[in-house]
């Protein structure tokens, strides 16, 4: 026989103990509360009907012996239907609980979801007093037991750190090497085949778009399509399960701790991309699905002069309000939940600033960072934030506090501009390259604090950054209307898919140039899952809701794209090969060994240090020498980090160039490593002003080696001459310059960006990057899709 006991207020959810379950949730305003229990997910009402016996500082619990894991519930809330006062309590509706551990049934779309009568003239002030039992989702009790035999974070310092953003189902659902039932799931990310991609490339670090359970918008599921992305969260405990091969609720959750076991095997970190700004109920004319219907007035941010509507900081319909101690409590206990139960690393914060605004005004000292950095879990893992919202003021780049990471669109822009051919992004480029001091030092901050992207979800996949100059968003459903419309792309001479070799080599020069860029950059990089074998979704800068081929990664690569993945994977090697690429502080450009040796030179083609007029020339070529011995920096043992000293070239005009190599010691010389316009270079050297050639929208890595003994080096050069006029194969064809046979509305690139930026702070840089962009930045998040 069922018996029902006081329970306690803590922990809330549902908690099992081995003999029964606890079950406690939050509520304000509630005159009284009901658990409804549930016998199959197909069952079109409830088994059992229970009041909670008990309220105790706000919180109704009860427990229930004899509820074993397994069981499917939720509640039935009563209190005042008045949404002109922000009440909207239906008692009619059953609604999900906001800590359940596991979904056992899905929302079945009805217009039974709403708390008022769809269609009627008054609108959300109407009242729906059918019954929603049939179509309401359902959480389920969990046994959280898991066998983790001695897992650990792998803790890969920031500095250290590859970030690979990747969507769990686009990611494996096409790969050839993963089972097809496992295909689409958190199984098949740790498939062995899918580990083998991560490791080769040398990821450290997946960032997840969102795992939580989420809500597929009723009207995406009128036209066929889904809410792909997941950024609608309806469950911030709860992972999707629609992601894993084990549908049952038990079984996703304990899918999910596989994986994440596995990848920590093989060193990878997990981070999730997380989504609590806003929940997937929308404004006043959503569904009640959960936080609505248990206590709207509590959780959402509503209007002052007006409660019966929201306060809509994300573009997607409501904004939770995070001046409520019990709202804070709620993400709080679910990050810890995922750090603590999931043994996830760390979390991508989805519009940040968002949660920043305690009252109006993003407040980057609000209670949630105040709350972070004194936590003892928390504060310990990776944290993420994408530092804009759709408010005003929102754009927060650079202002987030210490321990935070930031997306940096500004690097993103700059990156793009400048190898889109931008003379005058030039300078900001530099600042961009060295870490975006003037974003982050002010603060005590790091190079780390900047996580450099080029690309992301959000928006063209790099092959399309390189192929299109314009959206084509058809597929989505919104005539071309949604989507970012500055994107600073340029198609390279023709927009789409083309035979022309001429532009299908430069495309895959330019694609190699911003990847390169990223990983030699100081900061944080984050490659974009497919980027680095070409994919395309056919100019579609908004795939928010395509939840097919054209989002999915096509795993049969072509030639060129086994090409850009070797490149890549070479790539990556050299980034982690040298320390001086990895720097945990921000150079200085100042004397390190005496007079004549600094951490940083910025050098014209001639060879020379840049000056003020240099700068202002607006150039599309120059030089950076990154002195190897970094005498301000020590390893873990506090001994100096010393590395190969580096020079790199880039060259973002469309023309070659004849590049001075700087000056070196005696018996030192200057060693190719990567050349962007030659994937696959013949062992060189140069000495001290010999001309390095450059050619056209071309980056170039060269590394100052040793010869020893002296009179080796004389002799390798005579034996690769030697070995070239012996050779019968004829060398391949060198690609035409492009400006002469490009037509002439693409040379210079077409539609460039004129917005100037400033010089750099001293003469020669005397900060390596101290070059700022002020004003007001355009809204980053201002697609039609929630992301």
């Amino acid at each position: 026989m069922l018996q029902v006991w006081p329970g306690s207020p803590y922990p809330l959810g549902a908690t099992w103990d081995g003999r029964g379950t606890n079950f406690a949730v939050y509520s304000q305003h509630a005159t009284r509360v009901e658990l409804v229990l549930f016998d199959t997910a197909d069952a079109s009402k409830e088994s059992l009907c229970i009041p909670l016996p008990e309220q105790t500082e706000i919180v109704w619990h009860g427990y229930l012996s004899g509820i074993k894991p397994g069981q499917l519930y939720g509640y039935r809330i009563y209190g005042p239907y008045q949404p002109s006062h922000g009440h909207r309590f239906n008692s009619h509706k059953v609604v999900l609980d906001p800590y359940a551990k596991a979904i056992g049934r899905d929302i079945h779309w009805s217009d039974r979801m709403f708390g008022y009568k769809v269609g009627d003239p008054a609108g959300d002030l109407s009242f729906d007093s059918r019954d929603n039992a049939p179509f309401a989702p359902l959480g389920m009790v969990i046994d959280p037991h898991f066998r983790w035999g001695g897992d650990k974070h792998p803790r890969t310092p920031w500095h250290k750190t590859l970030v690979y953003e990747m969507h769990v189902r686009g990611y494996t659902m096409q790969h050839p090497g993963i089972p097809k039932h496992l295909r689409g799931t958190y199984a098949g990310v740790a498939h062995p085949a899918s580990i083998k991609h991560l490791k080769d490339l040398g990821v450290t670090a997946i960032e997840l778009m969102p795992v939580h359970h989420h809500v597929d918008d009723r009207h995406l599921c009128d036209r066929g399509q889904k809410n792909y992305w997941g950024y609608n969260t309806l469950s911030f405990f709860a992972p999707e399960t629609k992601y894993a091969a084990d549908k049952s609720g038990q079984g996703s959750v304990r899918e999910f701790k596989r994986m994440v076991r596995t990848l920590h095997q093989h060193g990878i970190e997990v981070l999730l991309d997380v989504v609590y700004n806003h929940t997937g109920e929308g404004n006043h004319l959503g569904p009640t699905l959960s936080l609505r219907g248990i206590d709207n007035a509590s959780y959402y941010r509503l209007l002052d002069r007006d409660r019966r509507y929201y306060m809509d900081y994300t573009g997607c319909g409501n904004t939770l309000n995070m001046t409520s101690p019990r709202v804070l409590q709620l993400i709080m206990d679910s990050l810890r939940y995922w750090v603590q139960e999931m043994h996830v690393d760390g979390f991508r914060f989805d519009l940040a600033a968002a949660l920043a605004r305690e009252h109006h005004d993003v407040d980057k000292l609000g209670a949630f960072f105040d709350i972070i950095q004194q936590d003892p879990v928390l504060s310990r893992t990776k944290l993420i934030a994408e530092p804009w919202d759709l408010g005003i003021g929102g754009y927060q780049v650079g202002n987030f506090p210490v321990l935070w990471t930031e997306w940096n669109g500004k690097y993103r822009d700059t990156v793009r501009a400048f190898w889109k051919g931008d003379g005058h992004a030039v300078s900001e480029f530099a600042t961009r390259l060295c870490g975006s001091s003037d974003l982050y030092e002010h603060n005590g901050r790091r190079p780390y604090a900047s996580l450099n992207f080029v690309t992301s979800h959000d928006g063209f996949t790099l092959n399309d950054l390189v192929s299109y100059n314009h959206k084509h968003n058809q597929a989505n459903g919104h005539d071309n209307h949604d989507g970012d419309n500055h994107n600073l792309s340029w198609n390279c001479g023709v927009e789409g898919p083309t035979n022309d070799v001429v532009v299908n080599a430069l495309r895959e020069r330019q694609k190699r140039n911003f990847l390169t860029t990223l990983l030699f950059s100081q900061g944080v990089p984050m490659i974009r899952s497919g980027d680095e074998i070409s994919q395309t979704q056919g100019g579609n800068n908004n795939a928010y809701n395509q939840d097919t081929p054209i989002s999915w990664i096509d795993w049969n690569l072509s030639a060129s794209q086994k090409d850009l993945l070797q490149f890549v994977q070479r790539a990556v090697k050299l980034w982690k090969k040298h320390p001086v690429l990895q720097r945990r502080k921000f150079l200085q450009g100042r004397n390190i060994l005496g007079e004549s040796v600094r951490d940083i030179h910025w050098l014209t083609p001639a060879g020379l240090e840049m000056t003020s007029r240099d700068w202002h020339h607006a150039p599309r070529c120059l030089g950076v020498r990154l002195e190897g011995r970094m005498m301000d920096e020590v390893d873990d043992k506090g001994r100096a980090i010393v590395g190969s000293t580096i020079l790199l070239l880039f060259n973002a005009g469309h023309q070659d160039a004849e590049f001075t190599l700087p000056e070196h010691q005696k018996r030192e010389f200057w060693y190719p490593s990567l050349d962007t316009a030659r994937p696959k270079l013949d062992p060189q050297w140069f000495h001290q002003r010999q001309r390095y050639r450059l050619r056209g929208r071309s980056l170039a890595l060269l590394e100052l080696r040793r010869v020893r003994p002296g009179f080796l080096f004389p002799l390798i050069r005579r034996w690769h001459r030697l070995r070239k006029r012996l050779s019968k194969r004829p060398r391949p064809a060198q690609v035409a310059n492009v400006a002469s046979v490009l037509p002439p509305e693409v040379t210079p690139p077409v539609d460039p960006v004129t917005a100037a930026t400033s010089t750099p702070a001293g003469s020669p840089i005397a900060r390596a990057s101290a070059a700022s962009t002020n004003g007001e930045h355009k809204a980053e998040a201002a697609s039609a899709s929630p992301t």
